[in-house]
């Protein structure tokens, strides 16, 4: 996989939601760390996402949201 993205972040699926059009996937890092995603019901099952499974969160800088208290 080449992709320009710099923020690639490995792990593996801890929790996989699935929705009538949308599915939660759970990636969870070295750590302990957990990165929560919505992804296509359609794009889980062309990735064979499964509980166990090994995954990439990318992270694009300029859709990051940075917030204070």
């Amino acid at each position: 996989m080449k992709i320009s993205a710099r923020n690639v972040l490995s792990g593996r699926v801890v929790k996989l939601t699935h929705g009538a059009v949308n599915s939660e996937v759970v990636v969870e890092l070295k750590g302990g760390t957990q990165i929560v995603s919505m992804i296509s019901r359609e794009s889980a099952r062309h990735l064979k996402l499964r509980k166990g499974a090994k995954a990439s969160a990318v992270i694009k800088a300029s859709n990051v949201m940075i917030a204070t208290d």
